[in-house]
């Protein structure tokens, strides 16, 4: 399987080879911060699965407890768009942003993250797992 992508003003672009390992969406504050919008919808892969076009801008993503940086979102530097986050705590594991792909219809999220942040007016049928903060 190989899907590609773009940002909003096409400086960037992307390939995804292979399989993904999981689609997840994220409610987190800072995913919904990033994107604007209630969740965040990732293809979970291996960094070593995407190619990219261009030349991404990176923000140190520190958490709700701003000592370490924990995610490393990459996104374009001329129009914004995330383009992947980085999790620096499972090196090589990043998280593309679904949004940005060229194909969106077949992408069906299977995992919740971060449900504890999820917004009460959010009900995604037919999620299966959610990993929740402990």
């Amino acid at each position: 399987m190989s899907l590609s992508g773009r940002c909003l003003c096409g400086s960037i672009s992307y390939e995804l080879s292979g399989d993904v390992i999981a689609t997840a969406v994220c409610h987190c504050d800072n995913c919904q911060r990033q994107g604007g919008s209630a969740f965040s919808v990732n293809l979970v892969a291996h960094e070593s699965q995407l190619t990219v076009t261009g030349e991404l801008a990176t923000f140190e993503d520190r958490g709700e407890n701003d000592d370490d940086v924990y995610v490393l979102r990459r996104f374009c530097g001329s129009c914004g768009s995330p383009i992947y986050s980085a999790l620096v705590y499972s090196e090589g594991i990043i998280a593309v942003k679904a949004g940005t792909l060229d194909h969106k219809a077949d992408v069906n999220p299977t995992v919740q993250a971060w449900c504890d942040h999820k917004q009460p007016w959010v009900d995604l049928p037919g999620m299966a797992i959610s990993l929740d903060r402990e």
